[in-house]
This record gives C-alpha cells, sequence and structure tokens, in this order.
C-alpha cells in the first residue's frame, strides 16, 4: 500500500498493516541543510531541500512543511523574536490595551512569508507528492488569540465573556483563509496546533474554543481533507473534550498517557499520535533509546487501529538524525520490533549529582525557577516565563527568575532535583507551584508575597 494512502486509512481510524510514521521535521530541517531556524524560515529553498532530505533519510508517511505558529501573528501585527535554533516567538501583542480587532492588519495570504511557504507547498508537493502527505500546519485559535491579545485572555474568559467569543471566532476565520491556500497549493492534511489548550479546564475548552476549532474542522472536512487538533502539554484533562471535536485526530506530547489516549479517542472515533519523548528519547538520547520509546508507544497504543507514530512536539533543532533513522528502519519490520523490545532497559537512575540546586533558605532574594522546554520555541513555556517575569517586576532584586530548558542536561537536572511534574512549571525556592497551568497575576503575586515575607 503506498505511504499515503497508509496514513490516510490510519487517519480515519482504520486498522493498517503497519504503524504510520509522521516525524515533525520543523526547524531540525535547517540543521539538515546547514543553516540556522531564522535563514531556514524565511527560504522556500531550504525547507524544499530539508524536505526531500528527511524524506531519504527519516522513510516518512507524512511530513510537515512549516513548523511556525508565528506565520498568522506576523501579518496581524505581533512583533517577532528570532533565534537560531527554535521558531521566533511573539514578542508584542497588538490588542493588549483594548479588543479593536477592526484595528488589526488586514490578514492575507499574500502577505508576510505565506507566499513562502506555500511556494514551499507546492515544489515539496510536485517533488515528495506521491510517496509523502504533506502537513499544513496553522495557529489554533486559543494560541493565536493569546498572541493577539497576550496572557490576559486567559482571564479574560473568567470576566470578559462577551468579548472573548468574537476574538476567537476573528482567529478560526483567519485559519479558514489559510485552510484554503493550503489546499489550493496541495496539502493533505491540516494539523491545528494549539499548544496553550492545555493551560485551560474542559468547561473553557468546551464554551470558547471548541466552537471555532469545530468551525475549522468542519471547513477543512468541506474542502475535502482531514484534519488533527494538534496539543502540547499536560492537556489530559481536556482529552475527552478534545476528542468531541469534529477532528479526525488527536495529535499528543509526552506528558499524555497514550493508553488513556487510545482509549479516549478510539471510543469517539478518533485516530490518534504523537507522545514520543522529544528530548530524553529523540534528543539526547541514542538510537536504542528512539526504538525503545517507539515500541513503547505502539504497545501502549495496543491493537484497534488510528494510532500515527510522531513525536511529542516540533522535533528540536539538533534532534540526533541518527535516531530518527532508527525508528524508520523498525517500522513494519516485526522482527526489528521484536529485537527492540528486548533491548536492555536505560539506566533511569541519574541522579545528576553534578548538578548543584541552591540552597533556597539561605538565598537573599526568592528564587523562581520556571522548568521549560525552551521558552523561545514553546508558546506556553514563553507565556509562563514571561508571567513570572512580570509578577516580579513589583519586587525588584528580591525576585529573581530564572530558566531551565530540558532541551539540556542541566535543565533535565533541575527538573529532577525540583520535583517539577509537567513543562512548564513554576518554582518558587524550591518548591513547585504551578504545574502546566499559567497562573493569573494575583494567584502568583500572593505566593510571591508568602515567599518574601519569610526571607
Amino acid at each position: 500500500m503506498p505511504n499515503k494512502e497508509l496514513l490516510f486509512n490510519a487517519l480515519v481510524g482504520e486498522a493498517t498493516e503497519r504503524t504510520p510514521w509522521v516525524p515533525f521535521v520543523g526547524v531540525h530541517g535547517g540543521a539538515l541543510v546547514g543553516v540556522d531556524a531564522t535563514e531556514y524560515l524565511k527560504s522556500a529553498d531550504h525547507i524544499v531541500n530539508a524536505l526531500k532530505i528527511a524524506a531519504e533519510r527519516y522513510k516518512p508517511d507524512g511530513l510537515p512543511v512549516v513548523f511556525d505558529l508565528q506565520l498568522e501573528a506576523e501579518i496581524l501585527g505581533c512583533e517577532l523574536s528570532w533565534a537560531k535554533e527554535t521558531p521566533p516567538s511573539v514578542a508584542s501583542h497588538p490588542l493588549d490595551d483594548d479588543y479593536d480587532i477592526a484595528g488589526l492588519p488586514e490578514f492575507d495570504v499574500t502577505k508576510g512569508r505565506i507566499p513562502l511557504v506555500l511556494d514551499a507547498v507546492r515544489r515539496a508537493k510536485a517533488e515528495l507528492g506521491d510517496d509523502v502527505a504533506l502537513y499544513g500546519l496553522l495557529t489554533g485559535p486559543l494560541t493565536l488569540a493569546l498572541h493577539l491579545r497576550g496572557d490576559d485572555v486567559l482571564l479574560d474568559m473568567f470576566d470578559e465573556e462577551d468579548e472573548v467569543p468574537e476574538l476567537y471566532d476573528y482567529c478560526a476565520e483567519v485559519a479558514n483563509k489559510l485552510v484554503d491556500a493550503y489546499i489550493e497549493a496541495g496539502i493533505d492534511v491540516i494539523a491545528v496546533v494549539d499548544p496553550m489548550i492545555s493551560q485551560i479546564g474542559p468547561g473553557h475548552f468546551t464554551d470558547f474554543v471548541a466552537p471555532p476549532l469545530n468551525k475549522i474542522f468542519d471547513h477543512i472536512r468541506s474542502k475535502g481533507a482531514l484534519s488533527s487538533l494538534f496539543v502540547c502539554g499536560n492537556a489530559t484533562r481536556n482529552l475527552e473534550a478534545m476528542c468531541a471535536t469534529t477532528c479526525d485526530n488527536i495529535s499528543v506530547d509526552e506528558n499524555i498517557d497514550m493508553e488513556a489516549l487510545a482509549k479516549v479517542a478510539r471510543s469517539a472515533g478518533k485516530s490518534f499520535g504523537g507522545n514520543m519523548q522529544l528530548t530524553v528519547a529523540l534528543l539526547l538520547g541514542d538510537a536504542n533509546d528512539a526504538k525503545r520509546d517507539a515500541v513503547r508507544c505502539i504497545d501502549q497504543a495496543g491493537e484497534g487501529g488510528g494510532l500515527i507514530l510522531a513525536p511529542g512536539c516540533d522535533l528540536p533543532y539538533a534532534v540526533k538524525p541518527e535516531n530518527l533513522e532508527a525508528v524508520a528502519s523498525l517500522i513494519g519490520d516485526d522482527d526489528q520490533i521484536k529485537i527492540a523490545r528486548n533491548l536492555p532497559a536505560k539506566d533511569t537512575n541519574e541522579t545528576f549529582d553534578d548538578i548543584i540546586i541552591p540552597n533556597y533558605a539561605e538565598e537573599d532574594a526568592v528564587i523562581v525557577d520556571v522548568v521549560t522546554l525552551d521558552s523561545l520555541g514553546c508558546a506556553p513555556c514563553a507565556y509562563m516565563v514571561k508571567a513570572a517575569q512580570e509578577a516580579a517586576k513589583a519586587y525588584g532584586k528580591a525576585i529573581e527568575v530564572r530558566e531551565h530548558k530540558i532541551t539540556g542536561r542541566d535543565g533535565l537536572g533541575y527538573m529532577t532535583k525540583l520535583g517539577a511534574t509537567a513543562i512548564p512549571s513554576l518554582c518558587v525556592d524550591g518548591k513547585e507551584q504551578f504545574a502546566s497551568i499559567i497562573p493569573d497575576r494575583k494567584d502568583l503575586v500572593a505566593v510571591y508575597a508568602a515567599a518574601a515575607s519569610v526571607k
């Protein structure tokens, strides 16, 4: 069966002869062609060349053309901060002061970097389209609303219940314009990537976010394409609500229990995927770690079809190509899968004795440790760091905010020693206070005040 057909069958929940494999090659494509993330995301030539290399080396059934959740925000007036190894991050919010949606620049797919992305889609379709399904990624309504409004939009769901739906509907309209452009250019699968969903509860998801999401998914279906809802972070509390939307597929990261996801998704008639460990297995591990983790996903998904094997999010820039090649080598090879199941278990008793954390009681300042994937490229991480820093401003030097990125060993060591339970997490003087949920300023200031009072 051709790769694309097999993937399409799995996306609609059918049992397939093997598990489809979709490595989310985003800025990692820059590493494949020898340029940094900034140069990569501004060049259709680099993107197409990287997709060709990824197709040859990683033997995928599907590939995203670009993984950049700032494409729409850039056109709508958000200033971007560029980085070497991650997509850009949003540095300003044009609706920070009010909900003047009419005052935003017109969203037009002929503006910004979207034309070069569409050019890359057309060229990649001509090069790879017979064998590899192309994913077009767009920013989900909640995450785009945060880009435009800032993290106040989370509080607005309590205080501004009339204005929030208007903003989310606007974000859905923006998404549907990009859907049309993607499909016209040749995209096969539309993934609506909305990492901020992990930061809200099922009530707010159902009331505010599901309606605009369904407008997007219904529009995609009307165009004859397949859709995926892609949520990073620990969205466990929202799995049932996510599966109640009209998408075809749910994709999650390593914070989600795969067995639980498989049960909820199949009962709702959805396919599902993701979950491979970005840092421990793919970035910092070796080929055997990658194989073990792939087989873990396959085994935890169990029988019944509908699994798409994929990393939990956009691949880190410096992920080891040999680890992705190792995963590709066992897909569809029962003997290799059996061998991987019998690989000796990795020693997971790393104590990080060389990573020294402060004696917080002896520090003059209150130390706020924010454990992230990387705030430069992870939206929930960026807003967690921003919330920590904004709340600390009133205290001057009495509070010190430090970020620890788990893309490196130091960050993993801090996460382990602090006992952080999710990404992102915020710890105050060594104690986890907020895990995978961005606190509102009032709650965070109260925590800071309590910690400062005992210094």
